[in-house]
């Protein structure tokens, strides 16, 4: 079996792990995680999300974290862009990518963006042709792509049908989320060969909620697939106001772990990447949900007394 020799990771961590979090995050917090991060050797980091705050109150500093951090030469920071005055917003505030959102669900589309599949795929029609006037590359998420909160089962063809529109529309990497973390290796499998009839599979990436504690091996069925592309957060950060229970994304250092150990390339300094999760958990007053940031922590400890 040959498994793919480098992988990508999208830190999703300041973004999509942040976004759920009771107490409101310090932009000095936020800008200094990212400024981390990237010094451990992330690549490509979702620094925030240009919505409405009043949707996503945590997210209402957008524009001052981008106009804040450090951008590192060789490192993306995409922003989440709903629809097209999200679009401007993050354009002005200086983003060089931005990413789409839409849902394989009806159900839960109606619930997270209040309208049909159909309809928020129209919404970015706009969104893609201003993108494209000014030279800005798009990433598009699937939601709910091995289960909804309200649905349940979702049909790998439903899945491939969203996934092959944003393609088509212009999206040079689709990202398929497991919103509430439902799926297992079988399932992942069963998605990601009826999604590669219709998208190439270097074209894909997968975004997998460890609610289950199926992620890393979602990950791995993934890898067997050809994906060489994955979204997560370090700490395991993260969850979905629409989908109760569902924790956080696979953590980074999880992933990592079992990818360094497979021999595969990242580029990220798995050490630097366990201090962050540590240094972000002790900001939010909690340990990490990383297996292997609390095993690396927890033997950092004990080695010092």
């Amino acid at each position: 079996m040959n498994l793919p020799t480098r992988v990508r990771i999208v830190e999703m961590g300041p973004r999509d792990g942040l976004q759920n979090e009771k107490q409101i995050v310090s932009t000095e917090i936020k800008v200094e995680l990212i400024a981390r991060l990237g010094a451990a050797g992330l690549s490509a980091i979702e620094a925030a999300s240009f919505v409405s705050p009043r949707w996503v109150p945590q997210m209402g500093d957008a524009a001052d974290v981008m106009a804040r951090i450090e951008r590192l030469p060789g490192v993306s920071y995409p922003v989440l862009t709903p629809n097209l005055q999200g679009f401007e917003a993050a354009l002005a505030a200086g983003a060089t990518e931005v990413a789409v959102f839409g849902a394989a669900s009806e159900s839960f589309s109606r619930k997270n963006i209040n309208c049909s599949i159909a309809e928020s795929l129209v919404r970015f029609e706009p969104v893609m042709a201003a993108a494209q006037a000014a030279g800005i590359r798009v990433r598009g998420y699937v939601s709910c792509v091995l289960g909804c909160p309200y649905e349940g089962e979702i049909s790998p063809e439903a899945v491939a049908g969203v996934a092959a529109t944003l393609f088509e529309m212009g999206c040079y990497e689709v990202s398929l989320g497991d919103t509430i973390g439902a799926g297992t290796p079988g399932k992942t499998r069963r998605m990601l060969d009826a999604v590669a009839r219709r998208v190439p599979v270097d074209k894909l990436a997968g975004h997998y909620h460890d609610t289950y504690g199926q992620a890393v091996a979602n990950v791995y069925a993934s890898l067997e697939a050809g994906v060489a592309c994955f979204d997560s957060a370090v700490a395991g950060l993260g969850g979905c106001p629409y989908a109760p229970g569902a924790s956080g994304n696979v953590a980074t250092e999880d992933v990592v772990y079992m990818l360094d150990g497979l021999g595969i390339e990242t580029g990220i300094s798995l050490d630097a990447l366990v201090d962050t999760a540590g240094w972000i958990s002790e900001r939010l007053g909690r340990p990490p949900a990383s297996k292997v940031a609390r095993a690396v922590l927890a033997k950092r400890a004990k080695a010092c007394h």
